[in-house]
């Protein structure tokens, strides 16, 4: 990476100017009948020109780094009386299932504050909150950031993110009693370098509960038995268990129960161009179906 920093480049430019959008899009029903939740954390699309700018990729690289279009897959959750949180920033420029500060320190021309974790796992692969390389494993930036970068991007980004996925979990416990959290997510179809199952193809669908902690078992059995209904073959916490989300809320014990759901892109997207299939309504409403088998849980069993 290229050691230098111009105090007049994009990078920085990005740092004082203001997200030009909104950070997240919550779609709520005019009145919630299910306890569950959505969330979908890296299906944003908007990109801000100055860090267009300031990476040395292109835009159509930058968006493989995207969940694409998991937003839309379950934009009919709220006619079925489930709210639907969408970040709007994209993955490569702000992650939020991460904790807050997770950075490479070599991404940076200036010393990072103490509290900051720099040797986490998925900083050392490059997938930190803010993220030095994509999917494919190319760096992102051209130059180094300042750490006010990174900073502003949590505050403007980060924590409304989360500041409104707590308020929807706190309002479905407070009129249910419990909460389902679904965080929806896409893979692609085969591994890719830095992960674990690199080069191998993947399953339809990989449900993830952090190996049996961030739901009950019936959460996960009924997810299993509704998507296999369904057609589609499914894998359990391979190559993904789930991340900062489910850990931040997966809270069975406090009636709180989180799965992480990864749809292979295959399925749905031309992945070289990241253009939407014929498949696509239908793995859409095959889902909606997946979110009904949630709804009927008995909270006895919870």
């Amino acid at each position: 990476m290229n050691s230098t920093y111009d105090s007049s480049s994009a990078a920085l430019a990005v740092t004082l100017r203001p997200y030009e959008a909104e950070p997240v899009r919550v779609v709520e029903p005019a009145k919630q009948r299910a306890p569950i939740v959505l969330a979908s954390p890296h299906s944003g699309s908007f990109y801000h020109p100055a860090f267009l700018a300031a990476s040395r990729l292109d835009p159509l690289t930058l968006r493989r780094s995207e969940d694409c279009f998991v937003d839309q897959i379950f934009s009919a959750a709220p006619s079925l009386g489930i709210p639907l949180l969408a970040a709007q920033f994209p993955r490569a420029y702000l992650d939020p299932n991460r904790e807050a500060f997770e950075l490479d320190p070599g991404m940076f021309a200036d010393a990072l504050p103490s509290h900051v974790k720099t040797q986490t796992d998925r900083v050392r692969a490059g997938f930190g909150t803010v993220a030095r390389v994509v999917s494919s494993g190319a760096e992102i930036y051209r130059e180094r950031l300042r750490f006010a970068e990174a900073e502003a991007r949590v505050h403007t980004l980060y924590m409304p993110y989360h500041d409104a996925l707590s308020r929807l979990i706190d309002d479905t416990v407070e009129q249910f009693g419990f909460a389902i959290l679904v965080d929806c997510h896409s893979m692609p179809s085969v591994g890719g370098p830095s992960d674990s199952d690199a080069g191998q193809e993947r399953s339809d669908i990989v449900l993830g509960d952090r190996h049996g902690t961030s739901c009950a078992a019936i959460v996960i059995e009924t997810a299993t038995r509704a998507l296999k209904g369904l057609g589609f073959n499914v894998a359990h916490n391979d190559p993904y268990a789930g991340a900062h989300t489910l850990i931040r809320y997966g809270r069975p014990e406090r009636r709180v129960h989180a799965i992480q759901v990864e749809i292979n892109r295959a399925l749905y997207v031309d992945e070289t161009q990241l253009a939407k299939l014929p498949a696509f309504n239908d793995i859409a409403r095959r889902l909606m179906r997946l979110l009904r088998a949630l709804a009927a849980i008995d909270p006895r069993q919870l």
